[in-house]
């Protein structure tokens, strides 16, 4: 059994991008796993200032809901972000966190696959390749883990436009098959 942890990024109420997280957890737990769905919705986040104190002094110098979130990611055999593409690139709170997460490049991590989930008003395959792009610049700097794959949903914008759509399935099936 591994522990996975699914982060979703959207901070829309009823987004497709959660429904996709919601889906890939569901397959994980129904494969036996310990999985932790974290919403980003209501958490408080801060942005980075570029102070380093997270690499002299081991934490950031922000109390916000970050160390949290890392102490989750750093505990977890499996990573899954869930995010919308706006503007042709990972929403700016995924960004947030990937930054924020700068005090566990020199920590002991157990992770090593690592999962990403889009969704997008348009739907040609290019549209997340900067999201995807963006993520793999998070995972090369831990140097045991790998983008194991990325699932993309195009052609919904309003919330709850992925309801029936067979990408939900894909999700399911995706996390199910965490070994």
């Amino acid at each position: 059994m591994s522990k996975v942890v699914v982060i979703s990024t959207s901070l829309r109420a009823g987004s497709n991008s959660h429904a996709l997280a919601e889906q890939f957890a569901a397959g994980a737990k129904a494969a036996g796993h310990e999985v932790e769905l974290i919403s980003l919705r209501g958490k408080e986040i801060k942005f980075c200032i570029g102070c380093f104190s997270c690499q002299t002094k081991g934490k950031c110098v922000f109390k916000d809901d970050v160390p949290a979130i890392m102490e989750s990611v750093l505990n977890a055999d499996v990573v899954c972000w869930a995010t919308p593409i706006y503007y042709y690139e990972m929403a700016g709170q995924m960004k947030t966190l990937i930054d924020r997460l700068n005090p566990m490049y020199p920590m002991d991590y157990k992770f090593r696959d690592i999962y990403l989930l889009t969704t997008a008003t348009e739907d040609e395959a290019f549209v997340p390749e900067r999201a995807e792009s963006g993520l793999q610049g998070w995972i090369d700097c831990f140097e045991k883990a790998t983008l194991k794959a990325h699932l993309f949903c195009g052609g919904v914008t309003e919330t709850h436009d992925i309801e029936g759509n067979p990408k939900l399935q894909e999700a399911y099936e995706l996390g199910k098959s965490i070994k």
